[in-house]
Parts: C-alpha cells; structure tokens; sequence
C-alpha cells in the first residue's frame, strides 16, 4: 500500500501532535499548534487539556479559531477569564505541561529571538513583535515544542536576544539561571525534527523529512548539526489526514 499525499505543514502539524500526550496541558498558539492540539485531541490524547492566552482553559474546540482570542476558544471550556487567570493560576502554578513556541532565530541550546536581529539591541537591523507571552510559557511551562522555518539564518550558534530562554548555555546553565523546571524538548522545522542531548542539552537531528538528506538540514543550519542518530520523519497516516483535512481544518485556513 502506498502512503498517502501530503503537505510540508500536515506533516508539521501530525509531526507537533506526536509530542503531545493523553492527559497533558497544552498552551497552544495560533496556526500550527492549533491544529497539532485539536489532531492529537482527535487521535491519541483525547483527554489533553488546552489552554488559550486569551484566557480559556479546556477548551472542547468544534472548529479552528482563527486565533486565541477567537471566540470559538471559549466552547465548552472550564475557564474563560483572561490573560491574567491563565498565565498566574494555570502556567505560574506549574500546570501546564507543553507550552508551544516560536521565533525569528533559534540557536542550537533552544534559546528564540523574536525581539531584534542586529549585535545592538538597541540599535537593530530589524525589530520583531517581542516576547508577548513567549518568555513566560519558556520558562514555566514543563517543556516546549518549538515549530520554526529551517534556514541557516534562522539558526545561528547564538541568538542576537534571548528572548525566550532555552537551555541558555548548555548543560546546567538553565537551573543554575534559577529556572527549576522546563526547557525545549523539540523542535519541528520545515526540514526535520530536532531534540536536545540530555547531558549537553545541545540540539540534534532526530528525524529529517522525506525527500531530504541529513546532510541537507546541516547545511541549512548555522551551527555544526549532530546527525548520527537521524533517521527519516515517520509519514502521517491516512487517518490522521482525514482528520486533519476534513475535521479539524476543512476550510483550509491554515492548511491552505
């Protein structure tokens, strides 16, 4: 049997779904955290708990909002306060176990940059939105997916702004920071899947995507790549792209 058709973003979103498990607390974001959290709420984790920014928790999602103020977010949910209940009662209380993230640079111990790129933060070349709750999900969330476009400038050694820690400098820098718990576990590009060494906490190639070499994801990455471990990114399967398609987005408003 042949495997069935499909896109570089619903092989990212089943790739994200995987990460999450039955029972967990998901933090989840517009657009492709979105789709990975209602895909794994319909499949393997029907009993994940996701929360919103805007102020909804256990969500029992319908349709896909078009963001986290949407309010599509507020059906059937336990919580639908604010901004200010979610990130004090449920992520300051250590609650959530897998908060989703992204950035404009990510460097090989997970740190993210979405504040400016430039040597001068001050003075940048570019200045991005910054933080919003990014920082705070990084730091107290259990551990965070990071979803990322693979391109060697978005992957430098070191970031310009740590604006979302990661694991800072490596090894035990995170809890020597005073940061007791979480940290990035994956990170899923448009190239492949990368986790982190457990001693070094540095990142390496877990999976790269079909079509693709080991060899090409490190040549798109500004830093020496691990690839010995790297096998290819498991396809998704039939059932998860019905799902996919013709339950959680079949509008295609980020399918497209």
């Amino acid at each position: 049997m042949t495997n069935p058709i499909y896109s570089l973003t619903e092989l990212m979103a089943v790739a994200a779904a995987r990460e999450i498990a039955d029972g967990e607390v998901v933090f989840a974001g517009t657009g492709l955290p979105m789709l990975a959290s209602m895909l794994a709420q319909r499949t393997h984790a029907p009993r994940c708990c996701l929360v919103f920014e805007a102020g909804t928790a256990a969500s029992q999602l319908a349709h896909l909002p078009m963001s986290v103020g949407d309010p599509r977010v507020m059906r059937g949910a336990a919580m639908a306060a604010g901004l200010y209940e979610v990130f004090t009662y449920v992520l300051q209380a250590g609650r959530v176990d897998v908060g989703f993230l992204s950035g404009a640079q990510v460097d090989r111990f997970g740190n993210i940059n979405s504040t400016a790129i430039g040597a001068d933060p001050r003075h940048p070349r570019v200045r991005f939105s910054g933080s919003g709750g990014a920082c705070d999900i990084a730091c107290l969330a259990r551990r965070t997916v990071i979803i990322a476009l693979h391109e060697k400038r978005r992957f430098p050694e070191k970031v310009d702004y740590v604006t979302s820690p990661g694991w800072l400098q490596g090894g035990e820098t995170r809890r020597s920071a005073g940061l007791r718990w979480g940290g990035p576990s994956v990170v899923v590009t448009t190239r492949g899947v990368m986790r982190f060494r457990p001693d070094t906490h540095a990142m390496y190639l877990a999976s790269y995507h079909p079509g693709l070499t080991p060899q090409a994801v490190a040549a798109e990455t500004g830093f020496p790549l691990d690839i010995a471990d790297a096998v290819e990114t498991p396809p998704p399967t039939a059932e998860e792209l019905s799902i996919l398609r013709d339950v959680v987005d079949p509008e295609r408003v980020f399918l497209k």
